[in-house]
């Protein structure tokens, strides 16, 4: 049956990521239920391996259901097992989770997912150690110590119905909260080079992977919203692409496809503070950039096309505008303005030199 996979990827010392091991660590010791909240992505399987490997029950089974990966009614199967004849298919008899981790842990993964019919036999194991196979009549007794893991608002879902409050009072002897990797930034470089070198040995490059300091910045600006298993795609991504060297661009968005019109059209700019409402005139650094127009253009008397400035040439002179104001608003911190004009990083620099380079040939 599935195990946990081997915590090497737990790795950081950012205070709140050693706040969580040192709590993983005690609450390890004690053979009580343990309720583990995280993001996707943020590492929770990797976790219960933990608990599991530094409890009592080190040398036990570890055994894994995925809950979300299961329709209802096969979960209740996978955890108790059937008899041979209880449903249709069933021609012999086969164990379930429960007992294939007596002795040891079960690990149930998006806990919030299971129905509520299923939650009755579980909080019976939890209350009594024992349990009917589907189709049986016979008690099963185990040991097993149960480590839940979900992202859901559980107290929310008993509210609803959801999910039974005896249950959760049962399960929750402790609940670890794992810390996102938005509040652990000094972690991303470790992580990072962790998972490079990784990929450049696994994709047989040479040398060290690397990357330059303006691609480090966009590593620890973005959010990870998908926490380090997004992270671990981006850099690996990122290396196998390389062929080896240093790496000078990443892609946070693989579904950026570049045939799709949407997709390469420019984001919206972001609007920049400005003066109170129904100004007179354009504020200072727009007013000398502006090309005379009329007063007030009118639909009777329109510009005539030798006054109108070429449209390449007025778009570059606003993007210009743009970044300018940008930069002075932020103090000169081209993060900070990118992330004003809602552009990545890489945009804004991409952006900035080609200003350059137009305004060199100008």
């Amino acid at each position: 049956m599935a195990q946990t996979r081997n915590h090497e990827d737990a790795l950081g010392q950012a205070p709140a990521f050693l706040e969580f091991q040192q709590s993983l660590r005690m609450a390890a010791k004690i053979d009580r239920p343990v309720i583990i909240i995280g993001e996707r992505g943020s590492g929770k399987e990797l976790a219960a391996g933990r608990l599991h490997y530094l409890s009592n029950r080190w040398q036990g089974p570890l055994i894994t259901l995925n809950c979300a990966s299961l329709t209802p009614s096969l979960i209740e199967t996978e955890l108790f097992g059937h008899e041979a004849g209880s449903f249709t298919g069933a021609t012999r008899r086969r164990k379930g989770r429960f007992e294939e981790a007596h002795g040891g842990t079960l690990f149930l993964d998006e806990i919030g997912l299971i129905p509520r019919e299923v939650q009755e036999k579980i909080l019976r194991v939890v209350e009594y150690g024992s349990f009917e196979r589907v189709g049986g009549s016979e008690p099963i007794e185990v040991d097993v110590r149960i480590i839940g893991a979900t992202n859901a608002d559980l107290p929310a879902l008993s509210r609803e119905g959801r999910f039974k409050e005896d249950l959760l009072d049962r399960l929750s002897f402790e609940v670890l909260f794992l810390p996102p990797l938005r509040y652990r930034r000094e972690d991303i470089p470790l992580l990072v080079h962790h998972f490079a070198g990784r990929m450049a040995r696994e994709a047989g490059l040479p040398g060290e992977a690397d990357f330059t300091p303006e691609v480090m910045e966009t590593l620890l600006s973005h959010p990870w919203p998908g926490n380090i298993r997004e992270l671990k795609n981006t850099v690996e991504r990122a290396v196998y692409r390389s062929g080896g060297g240093l790496i000078e661009s990443v892609v946070l968005d693989p579904f950026q496809n570049p045939y799709d019109p949407r997709s390469a059209a420019k984001p919206p700019l972001s609007p920049l503070p400005g003066p109170p409402a129904e100004p007179s005139e354009p504020p200072e650094p727009y007013r000398e950039a502006l090309p005379p127009s009329p007063a007030k253009p009118c639909i009777d008397q329109p510009p005539t096309p030798d006054k109108l400035e070429g449209f390449t040439e007025a778009r570059a002179r606003l993007e210009k505008i743009y970044v300018e104001e940008a930069l002075r608003i932020c103090g000169g911190n081209k993060k900070a303005a990118a992330q004003r004009l809602r552009l990545s990083y890489d945009q804004f620099r991409g952006l900035c030199r080609r200003l350059e380079q137009e305004e060199s040939a100008s």
